[in-house]
C-alpha cells in the first residue's frame, strides 16, 4: 500500500499562512461569511429535498464502527456519486483509518471509487485517537483481510480541490471525522469555498460534549480546522451529538444484518456485534451510537431530523473547553419565544460577542459579528426508528 503521501508540508503551510491570525483571535480570517447562509441548499424548508440525485459528493473518514457502516451505507445508496474518500487521522491514526477505508471499499464492490491519503495529524495539535471507544484497529476489533486495492498518491486536499474545481457547485462534502482535509484544501485554495455545493458534517454538540463535557470528538481533535470549517461561508448542516446520541446500534439491528446473505451486511453485522459486546464489556448500557451514519443519511433523506438555524463557532483558546461548538441563535434559550415570533427575532441585531477583557487590558469586548446570521443548519432531533429503516434496510438488501 503507498503511503507517501504527507501532511507536513501542508501543516507548514497553514502555520506559515495562519499564526497572525490565529493570535488575533481570528483563525480563518481569510473568509467571509456571505449576507445570508441557509444551510445545505439541497434542503427545503420542510427538509425534503427540491432536486434529484444523482449527488456528487467526497467522503472524508476516520474510520471507525460508525464510520465503516456510514461508508458502507453511503456505497449502497444509488442517489450518490461518490467521487473519492479521503481518509483522515482521527478515531484512528491514519496508518490504521486509510487501509480500514480500503477494507470496505472492497467489501462493497466499490473499487472504483477513489481513495486519497489524508492528514496525518490535525493542523496545529498532536493527535488524540479514539482507540478506546472503536479499538486498537479501529473496527471494533472486528478482523479483516488486509486490502488488496491502493489508495491514489494525489494527497486529499489536493483531490478535495481537483474535483470541486472539475464540478463547481455540484459537489458535497460529506465529513464524518475531523475536519483537518477539508479545512486544508480551503486554505490551499481561497476561492474554493464558494465552489462547493454544501457540507454535511458528522461533528460538535451543542449540548455538552463526549470526549469533554464541552467538546464532541471530531471537532476536539482539530478544533482549528473545524473553525475555518464554519467561518468559511460553505453552506453547513451540522448533525452532531444533539441528534446522534438518540441512534443506538441493538442486537435486533445486528440480527437483522446478520440474517442478510450479502457481504455488505455480514460486515456491518460483524462491526456491529464486536462494538456492542465491547460496549457491554466496558459497562455502558447501550450500544455504540451511529454518529457518522446518521449524517449520511441526513444528506440521502433531511426529514429524517429535525433542524435548527445558529450561527455556529468553535472554541480554540480555551483550557477546558477547546473545541466546544457554540451555537448562537436569537429564539433559543432565555431568549425562546412563541413560534409566530421566531421569525421576527431572526431579524434583530443580535451582537455575536466573545468574551469579556481581563483587568490586564483596556479593550472591551470583542464583537466578533455585528448581526446574528446563521451560517449552519443543526441537526437538534431525529426520527430514530425512520433512520434505522433506512440504513439497516440498505444494508441488509440484496445488492
Amino acid at each position: 500500500m503507498d503511503s507517501k503521501p504527507s501532511f507536513r508540508v501542508t501543516r507548514r503551510r497553514f502555520v506559515t499562512a495562519s499564526a497572525a491570525a490565529i493570535a488575533a483571535g481570528s483563525v480563518a480570517a481569510s473568509f467571509a461569511l456571505p449576507s445570508q447562509a441557509t444551510g445545505a441548499s439541497e434542503q427545503g424548508q420542510s427538509g425534503q429535498r427540491a432536486d434529484h440525485g444523482p449527488f456528487r459528493v467526497i467522503i472524508d473518514t476516520d474510520p471507525g464502527v460508525d464510520d465503516a457502516l456510514a461508508l458502507l451505507l453511503a456505497m449502497r445508496s444509488r442517489e450518490l456519486k461518490i467521487e473519492g474518500i479521503t481518509p483522515v487521522a482521527g478515531n484512528v491514526p491514519l496508518e490504521l483509518g486509510l487501509p480500514n477505508a480500503l477494507r470496505m471499499v472492497e467489501i462493497a464492490g466499490r473499487t472504483d471509487i477513489p481513495v486519497a491519503p489524508g492528514a496525518k495529524a490535525p493542523l496545529l495539535r498532536h493527535l488524540v485517537t479514539a482507540t478506546y471507544a472503536h479499538g486498537e484497529n479501529g473496527l471494533g476489533g472486528a478482523v479483516f483481510p488486509e486490502p488488496k486495492t491502493t489508495p491514489i498518491a494525489e494527497p486529499a486536499a489536493e483531490f478535495i480541490r481537483r474535483i470541486v474545481r472539475k464540478y463547481p457547485g455540484e459537489v458535497t462534502l460529506i465529513p464524518i471525522g475531523p475536519l483537518t482535509n477539508i479545512a486544508t484544501a480551503l486554505l490551499l485554495d481561497t476561492e474554493l469555498a464558494g465552489m462547493v455545493k454544501g457540507i454535511v458534517l458528522m461533528g460538535g454538540s451543542l449540548s455538552a460534549g463526549n470526549i469533554t463535557p464541552a467538546a464532541e470528538f471530531n471537532i476536539y481533535v482539530d478544533p482549528e480546522a473545524a473553525r475555518i470549517v464554519f467561518q468559511s461561508g460553505v453552506p453547513i448542516t451540522m448533525v452532531g451529538l444533539d441528534a446522534t446520541r438518540k441512534t443506538s446500534l441493538t442486537e435486533e439491528h445486528v440480527r437483522t444484518l446478520e440474517a442478510a446473505q450479502n457481504p455488505v451486511s455480514q460486515a456491518a453485522a460483524k462491526i456491529g456485534r464486536n462494538a456492542i459486546n465491547r460496549n457491554r464489556d466496558r459497562g455502558f448500557l447501550v450500544g455504540p451510537n451511529m454518529h457518522d451514519s446518521l449524517a449520511v443519511a441526513a444528506f440521502l433523506d433531511p426529514s429524517i431530523l429535525t433542524f435548527k438555524d445558529y450561527y455556529v463557532d468553535v472554541e480554540t483558546y480555551g483550557e477546558l473547553t477547546a473545541g466546544e461548538t457554540l451555537g448562537y441563535s436569537p429564539s433559543v434559550g432565555d431568549l425562546r419565544r412563541k413560534p409566530e415570533a421566531e421569525k421576527q427575532a431572526a431579524t434583530m441585531n443580535m451582537s455575536i460577542r466573545g468574551s469579556a477583557p481581563t483587568l490586564a487590558t483596556t479593550r472591551t469586548s470583542p464583537v466578533l459579528r455585528d448581526q446574528w446570521v446563521p451560517n449552519a443548519k443543526v441537526a437538534v432531533d431525529v426520527d430514530s426508528a425512520k433512520f434505522f429503516n433506512l440504513l439497516i434496510g440498505r444494508l441488509s438488501a440484496s445488492a
